[in-house]
């Protein structure tokens, strides 16, 4: 990562442009065609510098519902659980914990009844008991990690 690739990730981070061309407009602030930020943004997905790049939309307020879940998984099961797991599209993102409850994930469903049907799917494929853990009270807290 050079330091273009820093000026585009800290930029990319706040104040996102809605409109018809926003990248092209980033790029102009950046000094580069839009072109050349559209290629060195794919560079850093596709290299995993970046996992990820898009909106953070308020499932909630859109109708849905999320809530985190946990699972113990037995350690020999680990990899054959998450790909259970993975394979509902409701999952959000899954990741392993050096804990007794070792499998978090979110689900992001269209209702607050489909987190149920997709736990109570996912603990009979897996024989494993899921635990549901909704959202009680909600923080907002502004991240930008400088890069």
């Amino acid at each position: 990562m050079d330091d273009l690739d820093r000026q585009i990730i800290n930029t990319l981070q706040g104040n996102f442009p809605i409109e018809d061309h926003p990248y092209q407009i980033i790029a102009e602030q950046l000094g580069m065609s839009e072109d050349d930020l559209l290629t060195r943004l794919g560079i850093l997905l596709e290299d995993k510098t970046l996992i990820r790049f898009g909106p953070m939309y308020d499932i909630q307020k859109l109708g849905g519902s999320f809530s985190l879940c946990a699972i113990r998984v037995p350690s020999e099961r680990f990899e054959e659980v998450t790909r259970i797991v993975n394979s509902f599209l409701e999952v959000a993102h899954n990741y392993e914990r050096d804990h007794e409850f070792n499998m978090w994930y979110v689900l992001a469903t269209e209702s607050l009844a489909q987190i149920d049907i997709t736990n109570q799917a996912i603990a009979k494929k897996t024989g494993l008991k899921v635990y549901n853990m909704p959202k009680l009270q909600e923080f907002f807290v502004g991240l930008h990690f400088e890069a």
